[in-house]
């Protein structure tokens, strides 16, 4: 049985990226042990988020005849890993990530799409917490496409506020105290207004 990683979508079809999990062992344990045994190009990325440093290493390979039952993965191209590196306070952690994809990606292109991905989970997963959306009750396709919007919005709203203003508060706190209290939902307003350049509006 073949398992595709392509995809038609809106008549084209779309080349896939997965996350090679747990439920795949052999293929996982087969890219861990190829990833990191041979001299493979590699792409590293650091920065500072929340307080801690990051240091991403991502890595690819195209070359992958020889992977076992590579056949069953219709249009496989690439196998590919990140590897990240947590430091805060002196303390030091790391994990592994292992990916497949139906593309030719180098490191720098794999690291690229997997934070893609990780937005589009840490989105849901937020939209979920915060405003418990995979229980919504609404059947109208269309309210509830809105409604997504909506939280979107008041989410990215939220999240730029507390990088602006309040890094110490969390988001959750924000959005609570908006909706309790108009005095302060009316100065969390104020503060997008101001920052909007009216000359520039008018402009166009």
């Amino acid at each position: 049985m073949f398992k595709k990683l392509c995809k038609k979508s809106g008549g084209r079809k779309r080349r896939l990226f997965i996350v090679v999990k747990d439920n795949n062992e052999r293929l996982k344990e087969d890219i861990e042990l190829y990833i990191k045994n041979e001299n493979l190009h590699f792409h590293t990325k650091a920065e500072l988020n929340g307080g801690r440093i990051e240091k991403r290493t991502a890595y690819t390979a195209t070359e992958i005849d020889w992977l076992y039952n590579k056949e069953k993965w219709e249009n496989l191209k690439t196998i590919g890993a990140i590897h990240t590196e947590f430091t805060k306070d002196k303390k030091k952690s790391s994990e592994w990530h292992y990916y497949i994809s139906s593309r030719e990606l180098t490191p720098e292109e794999l690291l690229k799409h997997a934070r893609q991905e990780w937005a589009v989970e840490s989105m849901h997963w937020l939209l979920d917490v915060h405003f418990s959306e995979d229980k919504t009750k609404v059947w109208d396709m269309n309210i509830q496409k809105t409604l997504n919007i909506m939280r979107k919005i008041a989410l990215n709203l939220a999240r730029e506020y507390k990088n602006r203003f309040e890094p110490k508060k969390a988001i959750s706190g924000i959005l609570k105290r908006n909706l309790f209290d108009l005095n302060n939902l009316a100065k969390f307003i104020r503060c997008f207004i101001e920052l909007i350049d009216v000359s520039a509006l008018l402009q166009n």
